[in-house]
C-alpha cells in the first residue's frame, strides 16, 4: 500500500522556528555584546533575562496579532463570498468554470460542475474560498496558540546562550562557553528545521549557524569599539 508523507501542523512548526531562531540569536548577540563591554556575568544575566522576557512578549504578541488578522481577513472574505453567491450567482458560476478551465476540463463539463456545485451554497462558498482566493479557514484559537508557541520557543531558545553566565562570574569566560553551546544548538536547530521543511539539512544548518555567529560577532565588535577595546 502506498503511503504519502506530508508535513502536518505546519503553522505550529513555523511558530516554533520563528521563536527558536530569534530566541537563540538575539539574546546570544546581546550577551556577546555586553561581554565585550563589561566583565560581570551578573550584568549580562540581568540584561539577558530582561531581554528574554520583553522579547518573548513582543514576539508572542506579534504572533497573536498576525493570527487575529488572518482570522478577520478570512471572516470578511467569507461574508463577501456568501453575499456574492446570493446577488450574482451566474458570475460566481463563471468563476467556478474558470477554475476548472485551468485544469483542462471541457466547457460542457465546466458548466455541469458549476451547476452541480451551486446546489449546495456552503460547499460552493467553501470551494471559492479555497480555489479562487486561496484561503483556508484558520483553526479555532489559532492566534492564542501562535502567541504561546512563539513566546515559549523564544524563552527556550534565549536561555541556551545565557545559561553559562549563571555559573561563571567572568563574562569573558562565560562568553566562550556560550559560543560553544550556542553554536552547537544553532547547528542542530538549523539541521532539524531544514529536515522538517524538506530543505538540504547540512546547508540549512550552516546558514542558521552563520547568521547566529555573525549577529554575535557584530554585537561584540561594536561593544568593543564603543568602549575603546580595540
Amino acid at each position: 500500500m502506498h503511503h504519502e508523507h506530508h508535513l502536518k501542523s505546519s503553522d505550529t512548526i513555523r511558530d516554533i522556528v520563528i521563536g527558536m531562531s530569534d530566541g537563540l540569536t538575539v539574546p546570544f548577540a546581546l550577551a556577546a555584546g555586553l561581554s565585550g563591554a563589561v566583565n560581570s556575568s551578573h550584568i549580562v544575566v540581568t540584561a539577558g533575562i530582561a531581554e528574554i522576557v520583553a522579547g518573548s512578549i513582543a514576539m508572542g504578541l506579534g504572533g497573536f496579532l498576525a493570527g487575529r488578522t488572518e482570522a478577520d481577513h478570512y471572516a470578511a472574505e467569507l461574508k463577501r463570498e456568501y453575499d456574492e453567491v446570493e446577488r450574482v450567482p451566474e458570475e460566481e458560476k463563471q468563476e467556478v468554470m474558470e477554475v476548472f478551465a485551468d485544469f483542462g476540463l471541457s466547457v460542457a463539463l465546466q458548466q455541469q460542475v458549476a451547476d452541480e456545485m451551486a446546489k449546495d451554497k456552503h460547499k460552493w462558498v467553501d470551494f471559492m474560498m479555497r480555489y479562487e482566493l486561496g484561503l483556508e479557514e484558520p483553526l479555532a484559537n489559532r492566534a492564542t496558540q501562535s502567541a504561546v508557541t512563539i513566546g515559549a520557543s523564544y524563552v527556550v531558545g534565549g536561555i541556551i546562550p545565557l545559561s553559562p553566565y549563571f555559573f561563571t562570574a567572568s563574562s569573558q569566560m562565560a562568553l566562550y562557553y556560550s559560543c560553544g553551546i550556542t553554536m552547537i544548538c544553532l547547528f542542530i536547530f538549523g539541521y532539524f528545521k531544514s529536515k522538517v521543511t524538506g530543505q538540504p539539512a547540512f546547508s540549512g544548518a550552516i546558514k542558521v549557524l552563520f547568521i547566529g555567529a555573525l549577529a554575535a560577532a557584530a554585537a561584540f565588535i561594536m561593544a568593543k569599539l564603543i568602549n575603546g577595546g580595540f
